[in-house]
């Protein structure tokens, strides 16, 4: 499953033919003002990190056509609704997110971003949810 921030429909759509390997009957998005689940889960936002902690930032492994396909798309899909009046930056753009394994009621794995493009080692969320499901 996929939660992200999006303001519109549209926003996610574009997103999902931008990543056409994401399953879209499990991509999900949070469109609500108050980020109530993201605050729930422990996920802060850029208003909330302690400037003296320095996370460990890794570039993603990005292709050229990748980095060209994030750099032109960015701005359309970011989390911003057209219809607000802006007085500050948006809340969604903001927001900090993170990654889980569930095993059914319990959650094998937690991570929460730093900072925006901090990140878990993919190894290290397979092999949780490895150790939580049993190989596939």
């Amino acid at each position: 499953m996929f939660i992200s921030v999006s303001p519109t429909a549209e926003k996610l759509q574009k997103f999902l033919e931008l990543n056409p390997n994401l399953p879209k009957d499990r991509v999900f998005a949070d469109n609500s003002k108050t980020f109530d689940a993201y605050k729930a889960v422990g996920f802060g936002n850029l208003t909330d990190v302690d400037k003296n902690t320095k996370p460990e930032m890794k570039p993603p492994g990005f292709s050229l056509q990748d980095w060209w396909k994030y750099i032109t798309n960015v701005i359309a899909l970011s989390p911003v609704d057209p219809n607000e009046k802006l007085t500050g930056p948006p809340e969604g753009v903001l927001r900090l997110g993170g990654t889980f394994v569930l095993s059914g009621n319990d959650i094998a794995y937690a991570w929460a971003d730093a900072l925006p493009g901090a990140h878990p080692e993919p190894e290290d969320v397979v092999k949780a949810a490895t150790n939580a499901w049993g190989s596939a």
